[in-house]
């Protein structure tokens, strides 16, 4: 179809489930639309910042640019795969001969959309690129109450403070200018953005906008390598623009030569018309799981046990090894985990000597074979941690890879926290890092590598003529190519995606990494609300939660932090070869139910009965909606006065036994609640059909408990059997 063919019929594309349509007007200009918003409320389907073509209305907003208002239509074509439906809109500005190919993927039915733009420089003369948007949209409001009724809601994410969301009046964040006063637009807007290559070392690169109906606008950019979003006021209504990287925040600029091109990263925007966040989570879960890199641990979900947190914290040796192999296999671990340490011989400390990442032989006399048989032994997969993108100052390697094997700017190699940055776009480094993995799992038969990443060197690394910010992208891809590479020599090899925590977690990487280390947190009663709002960066089976019972815990406290991994991907540990009989059948029966239960997750949708957590909340709820039954865990908690924080006073310090749940997808239904772990702690919970409410009562402080709705008990399903009880 012509492009004038297409402007008499202005429609170039529609989807009936998100109700979105990409329109274009009789200058050729085309914008995404949720249909009746005038058209001055809307945004150019792309944004374009080129070195000598700013914008139109200067400010901090990425809108408005001159190169994005002159974009028009050429053409456009769908063509479906089986797994996408793929419409790409050819764009073209004619002054500089740049061209830009967006290509809007859906699948029919489902309340996502996907968008990529391509950009080709057809004209005679180099370009220089500042910035370019992923995914724009104009023309939100409350159908009542305009851009009044707009709730914004964004996730702040923190070194063991993971996944922390918060919420305000749209009104609070863009306020009201008087336009009519001024006849201009304001030039602010609400942002945030990433910095450095941790790219949620501040925030998680998701938000929302909902309505006073419960409609939802959920998006998410998938980049480790700078990420910005924007939303803002235009002409009555709000607007949202999403980015990868750009010159004014990560130091990224491309210039593109006639005939280069350059692909933006990816953005997904979901929408529920009803139903609120839990609904928007529900279609953003279901895109995930889409776009992600087949395997089977997404529904094999075996139970990991890693020897580091608050059990050896770095200090792994035979000895200490063996009765934890032996308790683990016992308790009922599938893949046990060595972490860090394991290649520490250095008399100075490992962390800036890393690189070889050789075992120690003064921790393991024997070699480290005789660790991994006995965990095979046990029936376990081996799996051992390693930070592969870095290398210590005081390793060997810094002096045999070559420099442009390594992070530099201004022509220095870049150090951070005594450590260098490999650039794995350099054939050196990435062949460095091919013979470290295909040694361990080739050879040694490990299974499972833990992936860690615990430096931001800032914002990435000059190669010749090239920005830091492009440099970082570069790498970026580089290191998805690698991993993804390892999948091809080792099909079955699981992968764990982990930066000090959850400080790297984005789909960038999830999207080819099995799981997701959520938190390096340590107190067990401020790990809950990052549990439990862990759904909302991940899916479920993806989240890796730490369960680390201790032999000096009481029941209500084991019960407490096995509780807390139960609805995700049990990370157990702790000095288990040390706990009693009772102790270990608590851990035990936790373990047993779990793989009773797990069969549902990798299919269910996430939801928040008692809305998404909050950091000091005394009461929190997650739920699972599974196939044949809900699943909800609740945790009462009672914070010490010192660990309180004083900042928040609308967090109630009130302390009842019991708490409302409202359920409103079972509302009613006659189901049975059932409590499953711990089913003798004193928990109860009752069921109001009518109104569709869960009243949990938990008579202690600081206990937490997982319930299952259903039409009937889990005792009573095939192939059940289970004892779940102390």
């Amino acid at each position: 179809m012509t492009a004038a063919e297409i402007a008499q019929e202005s429609l170039l594309w529609s989807d009936e489930a998100l109700g979105l349509r990409a329109v274009v007007d009789p200058s050729g200009s085309v914008r995404l639309t949720d249909g009746g918003r005038p058209w001055v409320c809307l945004v150019p389907l792309v944004e374009v910042i080129l070195t000598g073509h700013g914008r139109t209305w200067s400010g901090e907003r990425f809108i408005d640019t001159t190169v994005g208002s002159r974009l028009v239509l050429r053409g456009h074509e769908t063509a479906e795969d089986g797994k996408w439906r793929r419409t790409t809109i050819r764009l073209t500005d004619p002054d500089t001969g740049l061209a830009a190919d967006v290509t809007l993927s859906t699948v029919p039915g489902a309340g996502f959309l996907r968008s990529q733009v391509r950009l080709v420089n057809e004209g005679a003369h180099p370009l220089h690129l500042e910035g370019v948007s992923t995914l724009t949209l104009g023309g939100i409001t409350d159908e009542a109450k305009g851009l009044d009724g707009l709730t914004l809601h964004w996730a702040d994410n923190d070194w063991l403070a993971e996944c922390r969301w918060r919420q305000a009046r749209f009104r609070d964040q863009v306020v009201p200018l008087s336009r009519t006063a001024h006849g201009h637009e304001g030039r602010g807007c609400f942002e945030r953005s990433s910095q450095g290559t941790w790219s949620t070392g501040r925030h998680l690169p998701l938000a929302a906008l909902t309505d006073g109906a419960g409609g939802t606008w959920l998006w998410q950019i998938e980049s480790s390598a700078g990420w910005r979003y924007e939303t803002g006021e235009r002409e009555g209504a709000a607007y949202l623009a999403l980015f990868g990287p750009d010159d004014a925040h990560h130091q990224w600029r491309q210039t593109l030569a006639p005939g280069a091109e350059f692909t933006t990263v990816p953005a997904v925007l979901a929408r529920a018309r009803s139903g609120g966040l839990d609904a928007a989570f529900g279609e953003l879960t279901a895109y995930r799981r889409h776009i992600r890199r087949p395997h089977p641990d997404h529904t094999a979900l075996p139970v990991i046990y890693n020897d580091y947190m608050n059990t050896l914290m770095g200090d792994p040796t035979t000895d200490k090894l063996l009765p934890l192999i032996e308790a683990a296999g016992a308790a009922g671990a599938e893949v046990f985990v060595i972490d860090a340490g394991w290649y520490d011989d250095d008399a100075q400390g490992w962390w800036d000597a890393v690189g070889a990442w050789e075992p120690a032989g003064r921790r393991f006399p024997g070699g480290i074979h005789e660790v991994l048989d006995a965990i095979r032994q046990r029936g376990m997969t081996p799996g051992v941690w390693l930070e592969p993108e870095v290398v210590g100052v005081r390793s060997p390697l810094a002096r045999t890879l070559p420099d442009e094997a390594f992070f530099r700017r201004n022509g220095v190699r870049v150090t951070e926290h005594g450590r260098h940055h490999l650039d794995l776009r350099h054939p050196a480094a990435r062949g460095h890092l091919d013979q470290v993995v295909d040694r361990i799992v080739g050879e040694w038969g490990v299974g499972y590598l833990k992936l860690d990443y615990n430096i931001n060197p800032g914002p990435g690394t000059e190669n010749g003529s090239e920005t830091a910010g492009a440099g970082l992208l570069g790498h970026h891809r580089a290191h998805l190519d690698w991993l993804a590479s390892l999948f091809d020599r080792h099909p079955r090899l699981v992968l764990e995606n982990c930066g000090s925590g959850g400080l790297r977690m984005d789909y960038a990487q999830l999207a080819v990494t099995q799981l997701q280390s959520t938190s390096d947190q340590q107190d067990p009663l401020r790990y809950p609300p990052i549990a439990a709002a862990a759904a909302t960066a991940l899916t479920p089976e993806q989240a890796a939660v730490w369960a680390y019972p201790q032999p000096h815990f009481d029941l209500d406290k084991i019960a407490f932090t096995m509780t807390t991994a139960l609805l995700g991907r049990v990370h157990l540990s702790g000095f288990l070869d040390r706990m009693d009989e009772e102790q270990l059948a608590l851990v035990r029966s936790g373990i047993d139910l779990y793989k009773h239960i797990r069969p549902e997750i990798g299919g269910a949708r996430p939801f928040w009965p008692l809305g998404l957590p909050g950091w000091e909340d005394d009461w929190l709820a997650h739920g699972l909606r599974g196939e044949s039954a809900t699943y909800l865990a609740i945790w009462r908690r009672e914070l010490s006065g010192n660990e309180r924080s004083t900042v928040s006073p609308e967090v109630s310090t009130q302390h009842t036994d019991s708490c409302r749940v409202p359920v409103p997808h079972l509302r009613g239904s006659h189901v049975r609640p059932e409590v499953l772990y711990p089913t003798d702690a004193g928990a109860t919970a009752t069921w109001d059909a009518s109104d569709g409410t869960l009243t949990v009562s938990l008579p202690r402080v600081n206990t937490a408990v997982l319930l299952r709705l259903g039409s009937s008990s889990l005792q009573e399903q095939p192939g059940s059997g289970g004892d779940f009880s102390r």
